[in-house]
Parts: C-alpha cells; structure tokens; sequence
C-alpha cells in the first residue's frame, strides 16, 4: 500500500495568483515612476524600489480575504524568500563576475602553464600565465596549514579540556585574535623573522603571517565544535580506565572530525585570500620561486591585486583571471577537505555497515560454538 504524505503547505493557486498579480503591478508601477515620473536610474535602485512596492501591493491584496495575523505571517514569509533570492543573486554576480571578465585569459592555457618572467603588460593574453602565483599559493597555504592545524587543535582541545585562569585568559587571546588586521599579522612577522631572526622574504614568511591569521579563527570554531561532544562520550571513557589524554584522541577527535574540518576549512578560507601579508613579507615576483625558503614569492590574492591595477586591459584580464583560478582552488580543497573529514559520528556508509554485519555474524558463530563445546559432557 502506497504512503500517501499529507501536504503540509498552505501555498494554494489563488496565492501564487496574488503573488504574480502585485509583481506584475509593482513591476508596471516601478517602470512609470523610473521612465515618466522621476529622473531615477540604476538597476539596483530599480530592483530596491520594485520590492518595496510589491511588498505593499502583496499585503494589500492578501488583507481582502485574510484577517490581520495572517497578513502579517504572508508578509513575512515573502520578505525572507525576497532576502534569499536576492543573496543568491548576488553570490550568483560574485562568482561568476571574474569568469566574464576573465574568460579571455582562462581560454589559453598558456595561463595555466606560464608565468609573467617573459611577458609584459603590452603583450596579447597568448604569453605569459599564472603558474607563479598558483605554486606561490600552494605552498603558502601548506605552510599555513602546517602551522595551523595542531596548533589550533591543541589549543581546543586544551580549552574544552581544562579549567583555570589560564585558560580564560587564553580564551580571551583568542578572542582578540580574531579581529586582528590582517596588516598586523604581516608587520608582526616582517618584524619578528625577517628583521630580528634574519630570514629574508621568502614563501615561508608569508606562511607563517598567514597562520597567524588563520590561527584564531580554527581555534574559536574548533572550540565550538569539540564543545558540542556529549560529556558522556568523556565520562564512558574514563570510567573504562583511558586517561584525559587517551579520552580526547581516541573519543573527543574523532566524534568532532566533520566539524574540525569545516573549521579548517574556515581558516583556510580566510588565509588563502590574504593580500597585505604576502605582500609585506614574501614580496612580488614574476617568475616560478618554488623554493619557499629562499627568494620572493607571489600568491593569487597578489597576483589579482597586481593585475587588476594596471591600466592595460590584457592585465586586468589576467587578475580577473587569477581571481577565477583562486575561486576554483578553493573549491577543490573544500571537495578534497569533505571527502577527508568522512561520515559524520554514527553514520556509516554501506561497505562499513556490510563489513560490521560479517564481523557480528563471524562472532556470533564463534560465542555459539563456545556454548556447545562448553554444554558437551
């Protein structure tokens, strides 16, 4: 017998009638008041003033058969559907901008496979690449997320782990942490390693300006994460003798995985943008340095940035270009970050549950063997 699921929705045609009806209308009212009443211009003020009016037609027209609370809930259910289609319109405009303006670039693959040592501004978008800036970026990050991601792990851990002063003294550095300019983690850097230490500019100065930007924000959402493990998980592991060490590597870890990852990769997206301090300690080159030790290195923020100010339309092409490939690299790490993190805690895929099944039935004939070699005389 077929489930027949009871439609819980109180959308009816009348009301998708009523909904076209005061867009058209305040489509029709919007386009007078721009072309023959008033000297407005300009797509957004256009879409702006077209929701407002809808709004109030909408709610005109649904108060003729409903009573004042329903008003208010059809209202309100039009202005968070509004707000949703226009933040997905405009994260559409954002990420596809740098592939319209890119796309002259992005079709060569010599943009790909080149950098900028033998071409210049004036040359056609045939010479010359952004294979610097891509290695420049990889390494950075690697470096970053070295850095990074024990440290920031450790310092949760510690923080769900323990109580004392030091640790809401610690909490409270991290808090700050977070609005650190991005400018300071730089300078710090440049000042600390390059002037006091003396290591020169190099890939492995922007990694570490970098990890000092990432640090803050995969500790507060780490911590957030590893908060959200039952403390019975904890109290089982103790009561069966593992120490507090034991207890958060083999329990706390691995029932937060998923959730670690989402934190590292919110580090990584906050690190892989930054500009200011690759620019201060790493420098700007145009050829492959893919030596992070040693030598200037350019990553895609800067390349971007580097591009996109240059008169000539060939650059700005290439730094819409870079900003594309950087959407894409980001991308891919977050593919590769969610196949890392697995199954969320409980859930198993049908191998493992396949596999579970096969090892409870091997124990299950082996206890039923036990019992009968115990029942004979």
């Amino acid at each position: 017998m077929t489930e027949i699921r009871r439609n819980t929705s109180d959308a009816r045609r009348a009301d998708r009638m009523v909904q076209f009806g005061a867009w058209a209308a305040a489509m029709a009212m919007t386009g007078l008041l721009f072309h023959q009443l008033a000297p407005f211009g300009g797509v957004v003020g256009f879409l702006l003033i077209d929701w407002v009016i809808f709004l109030c037609l909408y709610g005109l027209l649904v108060s003729f058969d409903n009573d004042r609370q329903a008003v208010k809930d059809r209202l309100a259910a039009a202005v968070i559907r509004g707000i949703a289609v226009n933040a997905f319109i405009a994260l559409i405009v954002i990420v596809g901008f740098p592939f319209v303006k890119g796309i002259g670039a992005l079709r060569h693959v010599n943009f790909l496979t080149e950098d900028m040592a033998a071409a210049g501004p004036l040359d056609p978008l045939t010479q010359g690449g952004i294979l610097h800036a891509v290695v420049g970026t990889l390494e950075q990050i690697s470096i970053a997320l070295a850095i990074t991601v024990p440290l920031g792990l450790t310092c949760a851990v510690f923080l769900n782990e323990t109580r004392g002063a030091f640790t809401r003294f610690v909490r409270t550095i991290v808090d700050a942490m977070t609005a650190l300019p991005s400018i300071v983690s730089g300078l710090f850097v440049y000042a600390f390693l390059i002037l006091l230490v003396g290591l020169e500019k190099s890939g492995l100065a922007a990694g570490c300006a970098i990890s000092v930007m990432m640090l803050p924000i995969v500790i507060r959402a780490a911590d957030v994460v590893i908060r959200l493990v039952p403390s019975s998980l904890r109290e089982a592991s103790l009561a069966l003798g593992a120490g507090q060490l034991r207890t958060a590597w083999h329990v706390v870890l691995p029932s937060a995985r998923s959730g670690l990852m989402t934190a590292v990769l919110l580090g990584t997206a906050r690190g892989i943008g930054e500009t200011s301090p690759v620019l201060i300690t790493a420098g700007v080159t145009a050829y492959v340095n893919a030596n992070p030790t040693t030598g200037p290195q350019i990553s895609l923020p800067l390349a971007t940035f580097t591009f996109v100010t240059s008169p000539e339309e060939t650059m700005k092409a290439r730094g819409f270009g870079s900003a594309a490939v950087l959407m894409i690299l980001v991308l891919v790490l977050f593919l590769i970050a969610r196949l890392a993190a697995g199954r969320p805690a409980g859930e198993q895929s049908r191998g493992r549950r396949v596999r579970a099944h096969r090892a409870s039935m091997r124990d299950r004939e082996r206890f039923i063997a036990r019992i009968k070699e115990e029942e004979q005389p």
